[in-house]
């Protein structure tokens, strides 16, 4: 009869799992995805290097996860705010300022996520989710257009454009912080955003 794990045994796993990508996370928002070696998350998690191979094949099977647990978040958190109360202008607005005052409150994390460069199978993963920040973009964009709240215009190509200049804007401040200008930038980057969309200005 083939051995089966206890489910104490597979909590013990899981546990030892989730611990393992914490800690490599916190190791790629400190130096970034090309020094994260399995070494240096293995030493953070306070276990062998050959440990992590138990739970992961290969570094870059740790780093996909990493990235999809932690793009993951930020996807979901600009849902929220994106699917929330408010008119369609208005939740755009915030959904700006929400998005990129998390980046800016998580530096070393979100260049990661956004721009650090990275093995292909990290790219890959990065392509897919900035199609899934278009998506919500231009589901709000429609929304606005439909109710009269922007002009007509092509949602898509909005959504992209949000999208890349939202991400661009962001690198310089999250590469060299300048803690002072965080509310400034929020300020800009977000007029920008609803000019971008057509919204009326104040």
């Amino acid at each position: 009869m083939a051995y089966r794990k206890t489910p104490a045994e597979i909590s013990r796993l899981e546990a030892a799992r989730e611990r393992l990508i914490s800690c490599a996370t916190s190791v790629v928002a400190e130096v970034g995805w090309s020094q994260a070696s399995v070494t240096a998350v293995a030493d953070s998690a306070g276990i062998a290097a050959g440990s992590v191979y138990q739970h992961f094949p290969s570094k870059a099977a740790l780093a996909v996860e990493v990235f999809r647990r932690a793009a993951g978040r930020e996807v979901d958190v600009l849902g929220e705010v994106l699917h929330g109360p408010g008119d369609p202008v208005e939740r755009l607005r915030r959904g700006v300022e929400v998005f990129a005052r998390r980046a800016l409150e998580n530096r070393g994390l979100a260049y990661a996520l956004l721009a650090a460069p990275a093995e292909p199978a990290v790219g890959a993963e990065r392509l897919d989710f900035r199609r899934r920040y278009r998506a919500l973009w231009a589901e709000v964009v429609r929304e606005g257009t439909a109710t009269g709240r922007l002009p007509p215009q092509n949602a898509e190509i909005t959504a992209a454009a949000l999208t890349g200049a939202i991400g661009e804007v962001l690198v310089d401040p999250l590469g060299a912080p300048d803690e002072d200008a965080t509310e400034e930038l929020l300020a800009d980057l977000t007029a920008a955003a609803l000019r971008c969309a057509g919204a009326p200005t104040a």
